[in-house]
C-alpha cells in the first residue's frame, strides 16, 4: 500500500492523476534542495511531473537539471507516496503519485533554468524540517 500525506481527499472533487519523480541529492551530511520563490515561497526536494512518454528516471534527470543545474548519478528508488492537492500554477486538482529517489549530484552545469528556483545545500536534519511537503519530510526523516 502506498502511504498518503497531506490534505484530506475531498469526496466531491475530481482529481487528475499526476505522477512525478523527486530526488534526495546527498553530498556528505548535506542535501541539495530548491527554494521556489514563486506564488507560494517554499523549500522543496528537486523534482516534478513526469511528462507523457517519459519514464520516472528520465524525468528525474530533467527536473533536477531544471531546478538545480546539477547532473546526477547512482539513482536508486526509495519508494513512493500519494498526495491529493490543488496546484494553483496549473489550476488543477491532482492526485500526485510521488516516486522518490536518492542520487548523487556529480556536476554543476549551470544555475537553475526553471524560473524562481534557487539551489541550496542544507544539512539533512534542517531540510527534514524545512521542506514544505509532508511526504518529503517523512522521506527525509526516514533517512536520518
Amino acid at each position: 500500500m502506498i502511504p498518503r500525506f497531506g490534505e484530506p481527499v475531498l469526496k466531491d472533487q475530481r482529481y487528475r492523476h499526476r505522477p512525478g519523480a523527486y530526488a534526495v541529492l546527498v553530498r556528505g551530511d548535506d542535501i541539495l534542495v530548491t527554494f521556489e520563490a514563486g506564488s507560494k515561497p517554499e523549500f522543496q526536494l528537486p523534482g516534478g511531473g513526469i511528462d507523457p512518454g517519459e519514464g520516472p528516471v528520465s524525468a528525474l534527470h530533467r527536473e533536477v537539471m531544471e531546478e538545480t543545474g546539477w547532473r546526477i548519478s547512482e539513482v536508486r528508488r526509495l519508494g513512493a507516496y500519494r498526495r491529493f492537492v490543488y496546484m494553483p500554477d496549473y489550476d488543477l486538482w491532482a492526485e500526485k503519485l510521488c516516486h522518490m529517489y536518492i542520487a548523487r549530484p556529480v556536476l554543476r552545469i549551470s544555475a537553475p533554468t526553471e524560473e524562481h528556483h534557487t539551489a541550496i545545500w542544507m544539512p539533512i536534519e534542517a531540510a527534514a524540517r524545512a521542506v514544505a511537503s509532508p511526504g518529503d519530510r517523512a522521506v527525509l526523516r526516514s533517512l536520518l
